[in-house]
């Protein structure tokens, strides 16, 4: 283990696959690090007994148009975004009362399960088109040194071993390899979305 970057202290999740979430949650808890989370995973976690932050509580925005707009604000994105190396995205952070992530963990809405589905409308299935859900990953993807991104629940056991390993320091060799899995799965995403509309566009003409 190598964690020399900087030490976690705060976490982000959005989760629509919520297989080993508390557990999960529950470790980045007892690593000190605090949880900051979308209203369904909130209250998930909230059942499972664990303290946590919402979103619209940090951005001060509640979730709206039926959850399409929750997570895409500066004071997540910022937080996202924001260079620790840099003295002039630091203070950006500071003087807009900005919080820096560490870690995020996101899994995209089941489009390709939805669309799998017999009788799935076009209606539906736009309606499992993620969208700030592949924004925080390629987010803090961009910024891998400083933040791990988790993309799936199979990257749990490996991410809390590591922290715990490295006293919660972040190891930007790691984060790296979170960040291509995390590009990977959303260029897939991408991918499956554009042939889905291309069928359907091909369809209508």
């Amino acid at each position: 283990m190598s964690g020399n970057g900087v030490k976690a202290a705060r976490a982000l999740l959005s989760t629509s696959d919520r297989s080993g979430l508390a557990e999960f949650a529950a470790a980045l808890g007892g690593l000190g690090i605090e949880l900051v989370s979308t209203g369904g995973t909130g209250r998930a976690l909230r059942e499972a007994g664990l303290q946590v932050t919402e979103v619209a509580e940090v951005t001060g925005f509640p979730e709206m148009m039926d959850g399409r707009v929750k997570s895409l604000h500066p004071k997540i994105h910022g937080g996202l975004l924001g260079l620790r190396d840099n003295a002039g995205h630091m203070a950006t952070l500071q003087r807009h009362g900005i919080a820096p992530f560490e870690l995020v963990c996101v899994n995209l809405y089941p489009f390709e399960q939805a669309i799998s589905r017999p009788g799935c409308t076009l209606a539906e299935a736009i309606e499992n088109i993620d969208i700030g859900g592949p924004a925080m990953l390629r987010s803090a993807a961009k910024n891998h040194a400083s933040i791990y991104v988790v993309s799936s629940p199979d990257q749990y056991p490996e991410t809390i071993a590591r922290l715990r390993a490295d006293g919660g320091r972040i190891d930007p060799a790691y984060g790296r390899r979170l960040a291509v899995e995390a590009y990977r799965l959303t260029s897939r995403y991408d991918a499956a979305v554009s042939g889905y509309l291309a069928t359907k566009a091909a369809l209508a003409s």
